[in-house]
């Protein structure tokens, strides 16, 4: 199943801050018409929906290993150990891409405000950083100078 296709505890957010539903504003990415804000917030949203999948299939993995009904020989602790780890990494990506997104949508201006220019700053003039310095190959023995 397709990301598009997942719902995600950020959807209503989303929405409200571009005023479409997330199928459209898919729809809209692929047409190319997205701006920088909705397309950096579709690849938060992306991952975001990847990092839940994966927290509700650890989730009912340990819901299923401690039913009720369930043989207690089957239970391990070894393998409740292993899904708590998996658990608490798949919370941490949920975690990162939910503040990523708030910030985002937080911080964007809103879908009436233009993007004004700003006062001594010219389109035309760029600015490029000097070449990082060489580094040396892994493993390279570096030989003294004369």
């Amino acid at each position: 199943m397709s990301v598009i296709d997942k719902s995600t505890s950020r959807d209503a957010a989303l929405q409200e801050a571009f005023g479409a539903e997330v199928a459209e504003l898919y729809a809209q990415a692929a047409r190319g018409e997205a701006n920088a804000a909705l397309q950096r917030a579709l690849e938060l949203r992306s991952f975001l929906a990847v990092a839940e999948e994966q927290v509700s299939r650890v989730r009912d993995r340990v819901h299923a290993a401690t039913a009720a009904d369930g043989a207690m020989d089957d239970l391990s602790a070894k393998d409740l150990r292993w899904d708590a780890d998996w658990l608490e990494a798949a919370l941490a990506g949920r975690d990162g891409y939910t503040a990523a997104l708030d910030e985002l949508l937080r911080t964007m201006p809103s879908p009436t405000q233009a993007a004004a220019p700003r006062r001594g700053l010219s389109p035309k003039t760029a600015a490029t950083a000097p070449p990082a310095p060489a580094v040396p190959r892994a493993g390279a023995v570096r030989t003294p100078r004369p």
